[in-house]
């Protein structure tokens, strides 16, 4: 995006890319459908980034979801809007949207040179590269640093860079996993039975509280051999992660009934059993079945079934206990990374006049549903156009720089 931009104001771009392909991470993100970004009130949509929502609104506000679907129609990508405002290419993958961007981009002079893996700068300021050939060096009068976090490193984030900016003095927030799965201490018959699957638990509602933290929404995640991820974990994942690392219990709660009130859950309980088993009552009862009914047994004290009441309170709130969050190369993506304090509001390192970074490796973290994405884009553009500033003699970033270390 930072070359996007770079090259529509008419200037000679270098993308130096450290893997024999690129866009490998984007490519991936849209095996399952690429969601861009979700159309909602700009409050919500920035409420998204715990934390960073100040630091993050100027890029947003500039480049947000109206203009990451106007970007994508620039690219004759055509979108189409899904449940909960959620916008994806209308091909539901990132191929086309991939193709068509790294065409525009060869097509306006970007030169591309794959297999640089960035090792820093020399002591004349230049950049150092290693190839399969062998190190080189390269000049540039504005470098953006684009260099990823470290979830799912096969695809080219690493976070090696880390060390590079650490020996500058930068500070630097571990990282952490983001938009990940947690794991369940499942006994042996229900991993037997069901984990092994990645079944679906549709139309819950997960309910989590910490103190002054609370979280509450309607949607769906995967029960797995491990434990539970998905898309309703994803939203509340940094509550989960952070209670754990406070050395805080992490006791997710379902409704697995959101459409239906306690009681009345409690009155089709009552209805006359006769010979039924318990299982055959269930299901007759409430369609109580497959993985629903699998966790209600796993985590509902056996003596509770004998009590309509207390088993319909119990399915209305039925408590998950967390032991851990998987590990960070297994997430999809990264909390942690460069710390805003070491840029200013340009996103210029404080450290090295000229140098820009942007996305992931950046201390900020989002869930899924477009997010992620859409920040990454943001962020991309306005190091582009803060590079493009910084190119101009006497620009306020220039300016502004030689000032403040005057």
């Amino acid at each position: 995006m930072a070359a996007d931009t770079l090259l529509a104001a008419g200037i000679a771009v270098d993308l130096y890319e450290a893997m024999p392909a690129p866009a490998r991470k984007l490519l991936a993100a849209g095996s399952g459908g690429l969601n861009l970004t979700t159309e909602e009130k700009f409050s919500l949509f920035l409420g998204h980034y715990p934390g960073r929502e100040e630091r993050l609104r100027p890029f947003l506000k500039d480049f947000g979801p109206r203009q990451t679907q106007d970007w994508a129609r620039s690219l004759d990508v055509a979108t189409v809007r899904g449940a909960g405002g959620k916008v994806y290419p209308a091909s539901r993958t990132a191929a086309e949207l991939t193709h068509n961007w790294l065409t525009r981009l060869d097509n306006t002079g970007l030169r591309l040179h794959l297999g640089h893996r960035w090792l820093g700068w020399d002591e004349a300021g230049r950049l150092r590269f290693m190839t399969g050939q062998g190190e080189t060096t390269a000049e540039a009068g504005a470098v953006v640093l684009a260099l990823g976090g470290g979830s799912r490193p096969q695809l080219g984030a690493t976070g090696q860079w880390r060390q590079i900016l650490a020996a500058e003095g930068c500070a630097i927030a571990p990282f952490r996993p983001a938009n990940c799965g947690f794991e369940v201490d499942f006994s042996e018959h229900f991993r037997a039975r069901f984990a092994h699957l990645r079944l679906p638990l549709k139309n819950v509602v997960l309910i989590f509280s910490d103190g002054g933290q609370s979280f509450r929404k309607r949607g769906e995640c995967l029960v797995t051999a491990y434990g539970l991820e998905g898309s309703l974990i994803y939203a509340c994942g940094h509550l989960l992660r952070d209670s754990l690392e406070a050395g805080h219990e992490a006791l997710v709660r379902f409704d697995l009934f959101p459409d239906t009130p306690q009681q009345a859950l409690a009155e089709k309980l009552k209805r006359p059993r006769g010979r039924r088993s318990l299982a055959s009552h269930l299901e007759k009862c409430l369609s109580l079945t497959g993985v629903r009914r699998g966790l209600a047994y796993e985590f509902i004290p056996k003596e509770t079934f004998a009590d309509s009441e207390a088993l319909a309170a119990a399915l209305k709130n039925l408590p998950i206990p967390l032991l851990r969050p998987r590990p960070l190369a297994e997430a999809i993506s990264t909390a942690g990374g460069l710390c805003f304090s070491e840029l200013d509001d340009h996103l210029m390192l404080k450290r090295r006049p000229g140098v820009f970074c942007a996305g992931e490796m950046l201390d900020w973290e989002a869930p899924t549903g477009g997010y992620l994405i859409t920040c990454c884009l943001a962020t991309g553009h306005a190091a582009g156009l803060a590079a493009r500033n910084w190119l101009k003699k006497g620009s306020p970033s220039q300016t502004a720089w030689k000032r403040l270390h005057e």
